[in-house]
């Protein structure tokens, strides 16, 4: 038995079920937004590359603007002047002071004669502050006596060549390490002794020697930042992809050191830029969570993959939207006293950024 039309179908609109989109028409939807997600990123590292260049630029070409905040003092505090704008202004001080006592001593001491007496002992003060600042004195041209293992050790941390030839001479193995397995080898690929690396390695030294974090000399070489180094160990047949405990290779730690010239030499190689340590993270992941802008550019170029993801499930793509949900909610809610503080932003250093707030 037919059923007859109901009257809501008179004259009423007919109700249309959305299309359903094809499996195919889907993965080109996704397919799209992740190339989207792409650009974006590329364009916000292209942004903070050239921000990051024009600030250099200022720093080099205008001193006189360099902020004098509490963020330099704190610097100049711990790892010496290196600041241009701290070093100007203790020279101001320097010359308010020297007036100062200039005239104090003109009167309380009440003659030229004695002045130019106090000014001669300056000088010599100076002089003799400048001598034992300096390099410390040559070593003997002949060791005697026997070269224990901790002697031997510190010799290739400071670059003692007599001391490594004694002990060397005397028997003593190259491949020595201390209680965490790390050899002279180690030490001085850290230091980057060119001339103790070339004897420890004439002496037989194994190249590849894992210390207890698995690190060779490779890994501490890009630690130091010694491109030489590098290419001396890679000429004595140094793996270039060894791994760490944490499953990191030497392009990694290149990477999370900041050593450009370094990384530029491993991509030249030809190694595997999208290899993957313990976390799953490649050296984009490192590059972009910590902010290195010129390498994260290097890398772009020689085609290191932005979608990868890690264990975590985040791509490289993923943590440059971070930057963004990151410096929202700093806009959005400001630290007290950062003003004052004369904060610019955070530099380019080896320590992670905090971990950002989501966008709401």
């Amino acid at each position: 038995m037919e059923k007859a039309p109901g009257r809501a179908g008179v004259g009423a609109l007919a109700y249309k079920a959305p299309k359903a989109l094809w499996p195919a028409e889907a993965v080109m939807d996704s397919t799209m937004e992740g190339s989207e997600a792409v650009q974006r990123a590329t364009a916000l590292i292209e942004e903070r590359l050239a921000q990051e260049e024009e600030s250099k630029k200022l720093q080099e070409g205008a001193h006189q603007k360099l902020p004098m905040n509490l963020l330099v003092l704190e610097d100049e505090k711990r790892h010496g002047a290196q600041s241009l704008a701290v070093e100007k202004v203790k020279g101001q001080e320097r010359v308010r002071k020297t007036s100062l006592d200039l005239r104090r001593e003109i009167i309380d001491v009440g003659g030229i004669q004695n002045l130019i007496e106090l000014r001669k002992k300056r000088k010599q003060k100076k002089r003799d502050a400048l001598a034992a600042s300096q390099e410390p004195p040559p070593e003997p041209e002949e060791i005697t006596g026997p070269v224990d293992e901790e002697t031997f050790l510190k010799a290739a941390v400071e670059g003692k060549l007599k001391v490594i030839e004694k002990f060397l001479a005397d028997g003593g193995s190259a491949d020595t390490c201390d209680e965490f397995h790390r050899t002279a080898l180690h030490r001085a690929s850290l230091e980057g002794h060119m001339e103790v690396l070339e004897k420890l390695l004439e002496s037989g030294a194994t190249v590849d020697f894992q210390d207890r974090l698995d690190c060779t000399a490779m890994h501490w070489a890009c630690r130091g930042g010694h491109l030489d180094v590098v290419k001396l160990l890679q000429s004595r047949g140094a793996d270039t992809n060894v791994r760490d405990k944490l499953l990191s290779t030497p392009l990694h730690v290149a990477v999370r050191t900041g050593r450009v010239e370094i990384v530029e030499h491993f991509l030249s190689l030809g190694l595997d830029i999208n290899a993957r340590d313990r976390e799953g993270d490649s050296a984009l992941h490192d590059a972009v969570r910590l902010n290195r802008y010129r390498i994260i550019k290097l890398l772009l170029l020689h085609g290191a993959d932005m979608m990868g993801k890690n264990l975590a499930g985040k791509t490289p793509t993923d943590l440059v939207q971070l930057w963004q949900a990151d410096t929202r909610h700093a806009l959005e809610h400001p630290e007290p006293g950062a003003e004052q503080n004369g904060l610019e932003g955070p530099p380019e250093s080896g320590r992670e950024t905090p971990q950002p707030v989501p966008a709401q």
